[in-house]
């Protein structure tokens, strides 16, 4: 099988990801989810920009929200919103802010920045769309593995799994950034409270696309993306 790397979405980002300046401090967080967020919205998640409203689309959730300029990129390629809004990063007139806010930007579901609040939210818009009798829809959650620090993020990943949330999905990107880690690695995090997990090259696209595809629908799916560099 052909091997599908970052130099697909950098060709189709990069000339994106250029236009947006102003926020180079948080370039690293921005640009080490870049593959994630292609593969996710190249060739995963049910959505568009015609159906942003649509119930039965997937969610994806930004709880990763530093350093959003790859998301916005993504967004723009894939027509949710203007190429040109990405010349005006928090302008004073701008839609795109230092971090992403549903209610200026289409296509986004929640407002993000601070970390530890995504997977929380995950867990309740699976719970609400049970509630809805919508069953079909997907809700995906991108963290960094720093946030795992944050407490609330435990809670989640506990009840998740205590309560078989199969339609749940986290992405973690794993840049070797965390304060405190975790014993035998962040997979095993997850796995220990019931969930599903794969550990994949967070740049090899079609390893990424085989690790989001293999939940197996009974209970919550983890896919740890290493984008840290080999020691």
């Amino acid at each position: 099988m052909s091997v599908t790397t970052a130099t697909d979405s950098a060709a189709a980002l990069g000339p994106l990801l250029r236009r947006i300046t102003g926020d180079e401090k948080h370039g690293p967080s921005a640009h080490s989810t870049l593959d994630v967020l292609w593969v996710l919205y190249d060739r995963i998640l049910r959505v568009a920009p015609d159906r942003t409203d649509d119930p039965e689309r997937d969610r994806f959730l930004l709880s990763k929200g530093h350093g959003p300029a790859a998301y916005y990129a993504v967004l723009a390629a894939k027509g949710f919103i203007p190429q040109t809004w990405l010349d005006d990063l928090a302008g004073p007139q701008s839609r795109l802010g230092h971090h992403p806010d549903r209610l200026l930007v289409p296509g986004v579901e929640i407002g993000s920045g601070s970390l530890g609040h995504g997977l929380g939210l995950g867990v309740g818009t699976v719970l609400g769309l049970r509630a809805q009798d919508l069953t079909d829809p997907r809700v995906y959650v991108l963290l960094g593995d720093a946030e795992l620090d944050e407490g609330s993020n435990h809670e989640a990943v506990a009840y998740a799994g205590a309560t078989g949330l199969g339609s749940l999905t986290a992405i973690v990107i794993d840049n070797r950034s965390a304060t405190h880690g975790w014993p035998g690695g962040i997979a095993s995090r997850f796995t220990v409270n019931g969930w599903s997990a794969r550990t994949v090259d967070g740049r090899d696209h079609d390893a990424i696309e085989a690790a989001l595809t293999a939940h197996d629908n009974h209970r919550p799916h983890v896919v740890v993306a290493v984008v840290a560099p080999k020691e």
